[in-house]
């Protein structure tokens, strides 16, 4: 089978998932924090190299702030789950701004940056406080400063938060089909597959057939052959 090797996802659908169930919200979000654990797991069987996660946009601090603080306190205690055995074989790394972040969160996403560093087999990418308009405008910036006055697309690549592959695949899950602000630059030539199935009910058993959807197409990267 012809696999993906970095699939990106938009996990969309954890606020639908708790009301269809007469839940608050922070239930949606604490079993979409189970659905990551169960898809990092089946990527590391797949063989998957890379695995980028949209945890959370620079246009989510519009929530409410007791579901942003919710969110943060649950995005500390996952972190703490990639430094377990289990994952004894993930590299975590970070895409966003670092401004805006609590210090309690840059402190533990250090942390866990510089215990996994030098894992080779699969790259966890987590996009946290993300945009992909703000990524290419930081890299723009970053540019600017070194002194360029011609700015090549190698230059805008090797300038974005994370140095990796393209996605060769995007899932999006819950039944929305957009980008909503991510990886607009390294989505230029991604395929696409979209899922009614939200976030929290999306498991091992899901990314397989996203996987298999996948195999069956043909990429031509804008050739015809």
């Amino acid at each position: 089978m012809n696999k993906p090797k970095h699939i990106a996802i938009i996990m969309d659908g954890n606020g639908r998932w708790a009301e269809s169930k007469k839940l608050p919200h922070k239930e949606g979000h604490k079993e979409g924090a189970a659905s990551v654990e169960a898809i990092v797991q089946t990527a590391l069987e797949q063989n998957i190299k890379v695995l980028s996660l949209y945890a959370f946009s620079t246009e989510n601090w519009a929530r409410p702030k007791t579901e942003v603080n919710y969110l943060m306190n649950l995005l500390a205690n996952t972190l703490n789950k990639f430094t377990e055995d289990k994952y004894k074989d993930v590299k975590l790394v970070f895409s966003g701004r670092r401004k805006g972040l609590p210090e309690k969160i840059l402190n533990k996403l250090d942390e866990v940056i510089k215990a996994t560093n030098g894992k080779k087999e699969l790259t966890l990418n987590l996009c946290l406080n993300y945009g992909a308009r703000q990524e290419i405008t930081d890299a723009v910036n970053k540019l600017l400063t070194q002194g360029k006055t011609k700015i090549t697309e190698s230059d805008i690549e090797k300038n974005l938060y994370q140095n990796l592959p393209s996605p060769d695949l995007i899932i999006r899950t819950s039944g929305e089909e957009r980008l909503s602000n991510f990886l607009l630059w390294q989505a230029a030539y991604s395929e696409f597959y979209f899922t009614k199935t939200l976030w929290p009910d999306f498991k091992g058993e899901d990314l397989m057939k996203a996987i298999l959807a996948y195999s069956k197409r043909n990429r031509r990267f804008g050739a015809r052959k």
